[in-house]
């Protein structure tokens, strides 16, 4: 199982600090085609998303690998919960408001994946916290 939640984080790690990062470094507008939701949400907000996200995904991994305040990575994958539980939000919410049915299935599509990502970082924060801890 020790195994199992390795690979999770790592995953987790790689998507939150690809998506983190490209918040940080793209303006809104390049970000708009990819993330519709980015429309209503001014710049700082995207960025502090992003910034979070790129903190989590280091939280994953770095202190487990230096076995340096391990605490850190159930924690980091708790907060991936709740930030994950405010996307699915988002999307939902933007996919009563979308005017085509090609919107809706994105913000659909969007949804389900946050979910997944959402059970994904429970099972690492339910691991590390409980029976895997390091």
């Amino acid at each position: 199982m020790n195994t199992v939640l390795w690979v999770i984080q790592i995953l987790l790690a790689a998507v939150f600090a690809g998506a983190g990062l490209a918040k940080l470094t793209q303006p809104k507008e390049k970000l708009r085609d990819r993330m519709g939701w980015v429309d209503p949400v001014p710049p700082s907000q995207v960025k502090a998303l992003g910034a979070v996200e790129v903190l989590a995904a280091l939280g994953l991994v770095l202190p487990a690998l230096t076995g340096i305040a391990t605490v850190l990575t159930p924690l980091a994958a708790l907060g991936l919960v709740i930030v994950m539980i405010g996307a699915i939000l988002v999307h939902l919410r933007d996919m009563k408001k979308q005017d085509t049915d090609d919107r809706r299935r994105t913000e659909i599509q969007g949804a389900i994946t946050c979910v997944v990502l959402l059970v994904l970082a429970a099972v690492v924060a339910w691991g590390r916290f409980g029976p895997y801890s390091f």
